[in-house]
């Protein structure tokens, strides 16, 4: 199984699986002398853990990281950064039933016709339980990228949109779906307990945004800064689509009200008077806050019946028991955070070789 790596100059692998003993990443490319420890990373992975809400997967994983390798009195050395996270909240047998049937809209039948074998218990690799293993490499990312802010939040839950005139970063901290908008999270908040509920699931849409990303980031034409976080974003558990800055609303506009117009700045640099390319022009990262959006499709994994075949092609139903997430979507803000992390200090490494 290849496909497990992500990144040229800054690089990571994940490895294991949902409900095997522990997962971890290699970070290769990490620059030496950056001062890292444990407790720079765990905050990180205390946002992304489940079991904090009930609009969340019940699953009680503390997910405490260890540093195995590449980090020698508190520094890193410049060799690989070898991280692992214990499971220690397995429940195999909840996944019993499926173990000859395929749960519709996830992967099982995918990796059954890919390569004859599946773990089921849980999804094994194609689970989001991996997705610990990005946010602990995100946590090195940042140390690289240490003057850039990068924060996510969610803005749309099934229909319902944030309201971006009562936008608040502050917010985002003070309820349990980084929701910037404190009356949109109030109305989340009985959303999903109807759809929690009834034992189904709901997707969402997440938006990350990093300042103080240096102008000149980006490699054109097939190394570009938003082809790369497209590539990333797409990767993360359950996505389904990706846009940068405006996106697919920049489909409705005028030539004259998409071109992000210029006038004399500071320090030689032009200032934007808008930023509909979401800093990003011709692959190369403008100076301007680079802002990403990406769709979570609903959680597979639901408690409503639904059509199915097994591994012997008879058809039948299927209740997908366990705990899961009624949307997956808010545990996916701190993992779009650390993919945009990685993205960032990737480019920045290249950028870094050859700048004037």
């Amino acid at each position: 199984m290849a496909g497990n790596s992500f990144g040229k100059q800054f690089r990571f692998t994940t490895w294991g699986e949902s409900h095997g003993p522990a997962i971890g990443v290699v970070v290769d490319g990490c620059p030496s002398l950056l001062d890292l420890t444990e407790a720079d990373i765990q905050p990180w992975l205390d946002k992304r853990r489940p079991g904090q809400s009930k609009y969340t997967t019940q699953r009680q994983e503390p997910d405490q990281v260890k540093i195995l390798s590449g980090v020698f009195e508190g520094r890193t050395t410049g060799t690989p950064v070898s991280l692992m996270i214990e499971n220690t909240d397995q429940r195999s047998k909840d996944y019993g039933e499926i173990a000859r049937k395929f749960r519709p809209g996830h992967a099982d039948y995918a990796y059954q016709a890919k390569y004859g074998i599946r773990d089921y218990r849980g999804g094994g690799r194609s689970s989001a339980r991996e997705t610990a293993c990005r946010v602990a490499a995100g946590a090195v990312a940042r140390k690289v990228v240490s003057g850039v802010s990068i924060r996510g939040a969610l803005v749309q839950i099934g229909p319902h949109k944030v309201d971006r005139s009562r936008w608040d970063w502050a917010e985002v901290g003070n309820n349990p779906f980084f929701c910037p908008d404190a009356q949109t999270a109030a109305l989340w908040a009985d959303y999903l307990d109807g759809i929690r509920k009834a034992g189904s699931s709901i997707g969402a849409v997440v938006e990350v945004v990093a300042s103080g990303v240096p102008a000149g980031l980006g490699e054109p034409l097939y190394d570009k800064l938003d082809s790369d976080l497209a590539a990333a974003m797409m990767t993360i558990n359950a996505v389904k689509g990706v846009e940068i800055g405006n996106g697919f609303e920049a489909a409705t506009l005028t030539g004259e009200e998409n071109a992000d117009e210029m006038r004399h700045g500071n320090e030689g640099a032009p200032r934007f008077l808008s930023n509909n390319a979401g800093g990003v022009l011709g692959g190369i990262s403008t100076g301007q806050d680079v802002v990403v959006r990406f769709a979570v499709k609903p959680t597979s994994s639901i408690l409503v019946p639904r059509q199915t075949v097994d591994l012997d092609g008879h058809d039948t139903e299927l209740i997908t028991k366990g705990r899961h997430d009624p949307c997956v979507g808010i545990r996916a803000v701190p993992v779009g955070e650390a993919m945009m992390a990685c993205v960032l200090a990737d480019h920045w490494l290249r950028w870094k070789a050859y700048a004037r």
